[in-house]
């Protein structure tokens, strides 16, 4: 696989003029789906990692060697350029450091590294950030570490909904002055708010979901968005078809009656049988 090329078409994608809607994967044979069906980007949540990798919530208890091992497999399986959430980077900015080569090896195009204060600390109740300093720190140590420079950057915070708009301004102005390739934001309720960010760093906007209505993706894009996340409705949509099937399996329901089932030909294509085939004939005299 050659990532290199990835990691460049994700750069395209940023940029661009337009806003795309990236595909929310977790495993092989959700990226290769994405891929197949053209989504210009696979994104690889920390809270679908915790899901599919532990069954936990999303609290940090994932470590980053389970969320790397997760990308290698995915990376693997699907030519997809791949955006990753590396939450604060399971640690310090030494930690952000390790969590940059990790990744990187793995093979994702691109990764956010936040400024929230996590995990959360005892007796904490509330979301809470990093200092500016320690947060601009932490995209310096992100940055020294990658060794493509093809590598995306993305400095992360959710300042606009903890601590208002004009921090979020100023830390984002920070983490641009430090050399970060984007700006994901969380917690925009008002085209103003991108507006703000983007007219203070002139970088290109990733958007993690809005808490009001933005507009379209032909709007979004005229405010500087490059990539703005739907939420994580595949693998969510994965947690009701097994339990509904096991559900129907212990019932009784005979198994030649389930309706929910997918069609050969798509399992043929996912699994990428007809390649196995074929190197099968080639190398093993079948």
């Amino acid at each position: 696989m050659n990532l290199n090329e990835r990691r460049l078409r994700f750069r395209a994608v940023l940029g661009g003029d337009a806003c795309v809607h990236p595909g929310s994967v977790f495993d092989p044979i959700s990226a290769r789906i994405a891929a197949d069906l053209g989504f210009e980007l696979g994104m690889f949540a920390g809270s679908i990692a915790s899901l599919t990798v532990l069954g936990a919530p999303d609290i940090v208890v994932l470590t980053l060697t389970e969320f790397a091992d997760q990308i290698r497999r995915i990376a693997r399986a699907a030519p997809l350029p791949l955006l990753v959430d590396a939450d604060h980077g399971y640690g310090n900015a030494l930690s952000v450091m390790r969590t940059v080569e990790e990744c990187e090896a793995a093979g994702v195009a691109g990764m956010t590294i936040e400024d929230t204060a996590l995990p959360r600390a005892y007796g904490s109740g509330t979301p809470a950030l990093l200092s500016l300093e320690e947060g601009e720190g932490k995209m310096r140590a992100a940055l020294r570490a990658r060794t493509d420079p093809a590598t995306v950057i993305v400095g992360r915070t959710s300042a606009i909904s903890i601590t208002g708009l004009d921090d979020a301004v100023r830390r984002a102005r920070a983490y641009a002055a430090a050399g970060v390739d984007a700006m994901f934001l969380t917690g925009v309720s008002a085209a103003e708010q991108v507006t703000a960010v983007r007219a203070a760093t002139d970088l290109p906007i990733i958007l993690g979901g809005t808490a009001g209505d933005i507009g379209d993706s032909e709007a979004m894009a005229a405010l500087g968005v490059r990539v703005a996340l739907q939420g994580h409705q595949p693998f969510m949509a994965a947690i009701r078809a097994v339990h509904e099937t096991l559900k129907a399996l212990r019932e009784g329901v005979s198994p030649g009656d389930l309706d929910n089932q997918p069609s050969g030909e798509l399992v043929r294509r996912v699994t990428r049988q007809g390649e196995y085939e074929a190197a099968t004939r080639a190398f093993l005299g079948g």
